[in-house]
């Protein structure tokens, strides 16, 4: 996609930038202690840490990620903010407590405090790092997109600043400025996203989509013995046709002396046009036939038909948000497709008229009904998805830790209850802004993550340029809260505890700002390889992860007096190792590598519903085996006096 870039949006970002930086210098003068460094010295207000809690977890996979996979995939993608929601419950009824009442600083300390053992402390702090950085790559892919529009610079640079940005806000103030970050960012990120879907609402829908949407051609076709051999139009000449299956055969024309695609209509009697790269042999990519510079790559999707009481209309006026929804079932929506055609080296994104209704139930994404052409496998695959988003949040070590940040057990009680009115709030307007980019010509077919931020772009360059600031800023809070959790990972469960360097206030915390440097740095590469790839779908791989290599530790250490040790160390690697092999040898990954999707040797992507139970099956054999081991567990409990 070819973007403007607006002076206004550089200056608001800017401005956030300046803004987070100066929050860092401000605590970084007030951070000496671990204490302060890994939990911000317990200090921080429920209500705070509640917003705070919010902001950590509406990353870009809450803004980014879910309204592009619901301007594309419609209710499918919705399902993500349902999964992500329902996990907070998990949290408030069973972790919350028992992680403050257990921990100090980390994950760690809280599987650790009744045993004191060398393999929890090392498997935790493994544990740690992996989902971390398997958090990390969709943040710093997130990153990466939002430059593109936002500064006309390059993905590898917005991940570039992203990482150096967070680099300097944890190592200077650690969790105290993470904390604030996250807060500020949390709170616009809600107020803007509401002001946005008043914007969708009060706009409802029309056949026009903004000015920089392209009208796109058709054309007649001569067929001569069932073959295409020219088109009715002089001005385009027909050079070759691809047949990829029974049902979908692409034209390649000439116009001007340039290539022209267009997709065989479904009556074979035309032609519509389509939108192509296509690489050449030297690398160079042309954008619908000629180069990214003479910004002939348009932004898509939008109505073909809008039916009201019974009757075909142009534009609907203002609507309410139940309004907004009914409605959608009478329209018609323009979608896009892509296909590879490896034959012509090109890659192609077609037209794809689809009913509203189907925008707004499941089917589209995950085939989960006989209708749908669902098989076994697919079904598998959603309910392993399901299980990964509902039991993984409790589970990922950045928001874990947060727990510690507040003064006692109440009050980690009532920051989890704010976070569950204000995630909540946001999910549902996700839907709003999903469909809305659907319908107002404004998605980039190459990154689905940008559909929120230039929706905000159809409505003005004043809240295109704040969101897109906000969304950055999610970004840096998330990715900041990530690298708290590794260094802490790192400087004091691996280096002080594990290895027993018995390292004083300051030198844990020097330790913890290199560690945060490295894991930065290993960050934006990790951003850099994976771009393209939707940050919602990596984010369910994170929460696989983390669901099978920490969950089922935490839930027997707090509810099976029988758990050990081993048990808990051995559930951690399993739960690791099965999720991560299966992962790298699922089809999006093989997808990914080049290879074809069907010859991976796992058939679904999201791993939990083996991985998970593995885990336990683990956890319960081994600690039954070990149970002479538990007779000399600590009972080292931190209690808090209620507040």
């Amino acid at each position: 996609m070819i973007y403007n870039v607006s002076i206004w949006a550089i200056i608001i970002f800017l401005t956030f930038v300046a803004a987070v930086l100066g929050l860092s210098f401000y605590f970084a003068r007030k951070t000496k202690s671990a204490a302060g460094y890994y939990a911000a010295g317990g200090n921080i207000h429920w209500g705070v840490n509640g917003i705070a809690f919010a902001g950590d977890y509406l990353s870009a996979a809450s803004f980014l990620g879910i309204c592009g996979m619901i301007a594309y995939s419609g209710y499918d993608g919705f399902l993500y903010s349902i999964g992500y929601l329902a996990g907070w419950v998990v949290a408030l009824f069973i972790v919350a407590e028992p992680m403050k009442r257990l921990g100090k600083y980390t994950f760690t300390d809280a599987l650790d405090a009744r045993f004191n053992s060398k393999a929890i402390k090392l498997t935790a702090a493994i544990s740690t790092l992996v989902v971390s950085i398997f958090y990390l790559i969709p943040q710093m892919v997130g990153a990466g997109d939002l430059v593109v529009p936002l500064l006309g610079l390059p993905h590898w640079v917005g991940v570039v600043i992203v990482g150096s940005i967070v680099i300097f806000i944890v190592a200077t103030a650690g969790m105290t400025s993470t904390t604030y970050v996250q807060f500020i960012k949390g709170a616009l990120l809600i107020i803007f996203s509401t002001i946005l879907t008043i914007y969708i609402l009060n706009n409802g829908f029309t056949l026009n989509p903004g000015k920089d949407y392209h009208k796109f051609a058709n054309i007649g076709v001569v067929v001569e013995d069932k073959a295409i051999t020219g088109t009715t139009d002089p001005e385009y000449v027909f050079k070759e046709s691809y047949t990829v299956d029974k049902s979908l055969t692409f034209v390649k024309t000439e116009k001007g002396g340039v290539d022209q695609w267009f997709k065989l209509s479904k009556d074979s009697s035309s032609l519509e046009e389509a939108l192509f790269i296509t690489t050449l042999e030297n690398g160079t990519k042309l954008y619908n036939g000629e180069p990214k510079s003479a910004a002939k790559f348009y932004q898509v999707g939008h109505l073909s038909k809008i039916v009201v009481d019974g009757v075909e209309v142009d534009k609907t006026g203002p609507l309410g948000p139940f309004e907004f929804l009914s409605t959608m079932e009478n329209t018609e929506i323009v979608r896009f497709t892509k296909k590879e055609i490896k034959a012509a080296g090109t890659t192609v994104w077609y037209q794809n008229v689809t009913d509203g209704k189907d925008m707004i139930k499941p089917g589209l994404l995950y085939k989960i009904s006989k209708s749908t052409g669902a098989t076994p496998w697919d079904r598998v695959n959603f309910v392993s998805l399901m299980l990964a988003l509902f039991l993984g949040t409790s589970a990922l070590p950045h928001i874990l830790i947060r727990y510690y940040t507040v003064s006692s057990q109440r009050a980690a009680r009532k920051s989890t209850i704010v976070a569950i009115a204000a995630i909540g709030f946001f999910y549902v307007l996700t839907l709003y802004m999903g469909l809305g980019a659907s319908v107002n010509g404004v998605l980039d077919v190459e990154s689905s993550n940008m559909s929120g931020p230039l929706l905000a772009k159809y409505f003005g360059v004043g809240i295109f340029s704040i969101i897109s600031a906000i969304a950055f800023a999610t970004v840096l809070g998330t990715v900041s809260g990530l690298i708290v959790a590794s260094s802490g990972a790192i400087a004091h469960d691996f280096m002080d505890k594990y290895l027993n360097m018995k390292m004083d206030d300051k030198r844990k915390v020097k330790a913890g700002k290199l560690a945060a440097f490295g894991v930065g740095l290993f960050a934006i590469l990790l951003g850099i390889l994976f771009k393209g790839m939707n940050v919602s779908f990596l984010v369910g791989l994170a929460f696989s992860v983390a669901a099978s290599a920490n969950l089922p530790a935490i839930l027997f250490l707090l509810f099976w007096d029988k758990t050990t040790a081993k048990g808990i160390a051995w559930s951690i690697v399993t739960g690791i190792l099965s999720s991560v092999i299966l992962i790298l040898f699922s089809p999006t990954m093989y997808e990914k590598y080049g290879l074809a999707k069907a010859a991976a040797p796992f058939p679904i992507d999201n791993p939990g519903i083996i991985s998970i139970p593995l885990a336990v099956i683990v956890l319960v054999v081994v600690s039954l085996l070990t149970q002479k081991h538990n007779a000399t567990k600590v009972e080292n409990y931190h209690h808090d006096e209620e507040k």
